[in-house]
């Protein structure tokens, strides 16, 4: 039988920690629906490792709030609800503003060239494949996150981040928001700001966008 690194090429890191990032990205991409349940054994044998790291991967997303324990029974998959949606934008904005100001000040031309692209790629996709167009909107956005140069404030944003793109694939509502044209005006706005090195309307121009997406992701609900 083929070793868990040949089916899945896992990259250096503990087994544990290799499962839980595809695990992860199962959960984010809808591909392990919100009330799917998880047994331990079957997804030892999926992919033909011990119980053990399984066990540490499934507490690990257990305690990131993407699965649910049920006793005796196993892991059960998270919904997302339209509050977890509200609280993870409530964080973007309040985080995302600053980051723009920062990376206005201290941004370098690759960083431009590279945000150019992907508001290039965003544009190009937006009709014939709005999920690709939607990752690089979140491309964009951590594009901007690491170039802040605040660990702790990538981290966070990562999560935030991953956590609007799951909404996005699980909630049929949300599907509408990723043909909209005015979120890669607002980009495009927010990338003018920083390239002009003027933090001030960076800033502006990013809270203005993630509240655009409150409204657009939330409508009446917020």
């Amino acid at each position: 039988m083929p070793s868990v690194v040949e089916d899945w090429g896992f990259m250096a890191g503990s087994l544990s920690e290799q499962l839980t990032t595809q695990l992860r990205e199962r959960i984010n991409r809808g591909e392990l629906a919100p009330g799917s349940l998880i047994i331990e054994p079957a997804l030892a044998q999926e992919f033909n490792v011990s119980k053990t790291p399984v066990r540490e991967s499934l507490r690990q997303l257990t305690s990131e709030g993407l699965l649910q324990i049920l006793p005796k029974k196993g892991y059960l998959v998270r919904a997302v609800s339209m509050s977890d949606v509200y609280e993870v934008v409530e964080m973007r904005i309040l985080l995302e503003p600053h980051v723009s100001g920062q990376v206005a000040r201290i941004h370098s031309a690759e960083l431009i060239n590279e945000l150019h692209a992907l508001l290039d790629k965003q544009e190009s996709l937006a009709k014939s494949d709005p999920i690709a167009s939607m990752h690089a909107a979140r491309q964009f956005h951590s594009a901007l996150s690491n170039a802040s140069r605040n660990s702790r404030i990538v981290a966070t944003l990562d999560t935030c981040l991953a956590q609007t793109a799951r909404a996005h694939y699980v909630l049929p509502s949300m599907q509408p928001y990723m043909s909209q044209s005015g979120e890669l005006s607002e980009h495009r706005g927010i990338l003018d700001a920083i390239e002009a090195s003027d933090p001030q309307t960076a800033e502006s121009r990013m809270r203005e966008h993630l509240n655009s997406i409150r409204t657009a992701m939330l409508g009446s609900n917020i």
